[in-house]
């Protein structure tokens, strides 16, 4: 019996001696490193304080709050949030539009930064190529007032430089702007028009990784050009191309609201409406706090439930995920 004391109490000191010098030669890599530490600490707290700081604010979504009473002596109500917007009228109308502008701007704007990039790839003429990259780049640095300001005045009905080149060209200009029919493809392309260029450089980078070597190879083997971008660049970049696509897929609930808010009218209301402009108006314009984090919380949720999922179906078909 003794011995087995023993025993146990050698295990117990043994597990605290490796905590001990694990903590030791923690503190000794801290020490050592503390420029790095340093460097990386601004860039720590933004996220601590502006990330994770406010989700202790989750709560009121289970409560219904009243700021006067603060969030300990607000009334627990438990789901009857999500459940009123589940049960609401205007659920699916919101979630329909979500989901169909975000697949719509997947679809479209996913591919075409990588096809910039395979064509600026091949493109040899050092002035031609800085030029089409700059004009390309030039849209991201525009600020999303500006862009909706843009949009407005070349589609507007009157004075509009689109509506009269369609009307100059003897047909009919649709109304863009109040048109909801109309609006998805305007928030689409548009945005495409101010990202894709900007998305090229990621792939650009991916590809400056190819070795001269393998087009050499291709090249004395007789391989055509295509041949060349469709089995040495393509595959380079798929795996670039398979973590930004998790990362859109796990923000696909997550459409921007600004642009959308700008851009939004009593006309296209019926298919500009998204759960983010919602949140908003019943947030900070009717003051449902409760309600307008849940609808933000649930949004949240399946985000991370899709990023999770489709994370986990590309790392059992492929080595290229996020985690």
């Amino acid at each position: 019996m003794q011995e087995t004391e023993k025993m146990h109490l050698r295990t117990i000191n043994s597990h605290k001696n490796v905590k001990r010098k694990f903590k030791s030669q923690t503190w000794k890599k801290i020490r050592r490193n503390w420029e790095l530490y340093i460097f990386i600490a601004p860039a720590f707290f933004y996220f601590l304080i502006f990330s994770y700081g406010p989700m202790y604010g989750i709560q009121i979504a289970f409560k219904n709050y009243i700021p006067s009473k603060g969030y300990f002596g607000s009334e627990w109500v438990g789901f009857d949030h999500f459940i009123r917007f589940f049960n609401s009228y205007y659920f699916w109308d919101l979630l329909w539009n979500t989901l169909s502008i975000s697949l719509y701007e997947l679809a479209i704007g996913f591919p075409i930064p990588i096809i910039l990039a395979l064509a600026f790839n091949e493109v040899k003429d050092g002035f031609f190529k800085r030029l089409v990259q700059t004009v390309t780049y030039a849209p991201h640095f525009i600020s999303v007032v500006v862009m909706a300001g843009m949009i407005i005045t070349f589609l507007s009905p009157s004075n509009g430089m689109i509506i009269h080149a369609i009307e100059g060209l003897g047909f009919s200009a649709p109304q863009f702007l109040t048109s909801p029919g109309w609006f998805k493809t305007m928030y689409v392309f548009s945005g495409v028009w101010q990202s894709a260029g900007w998305g090229t450089i990621i792939y650009l980078a991916a590809l400056s990784g190819v070795d001269p070597g393998l087009h050499e190879a291709a090249i004395i083997d007789g391989a055509s050009r295509f041949q060349r971008v469709r089995h040495i660049n393509i595959p380079t970049l798929i795996p670039t191309m398979t973590i930004l696509l998790i990362l859109n897929m796990g923000g696909l609930l997550s459409v921007g609201f600004e642009k959308i808010l700008l851009l939004q009218n009593s006309l296209n209301m019926s298919s500009s409406d998204v759960i983010s402009t919602f949140v908003y108006r019943s947030g900070l314009v009717d003051a449902q706090y409760s309600f307008s984090t849940a609808v933000g919380l649930f949004n949240s949720i399946v985000n991370c439930i899709l990023l999770i999922t489709v994370n986990q179906i590309v790392r059992r078909t492929s080595e290229n995920s996020l985690w």
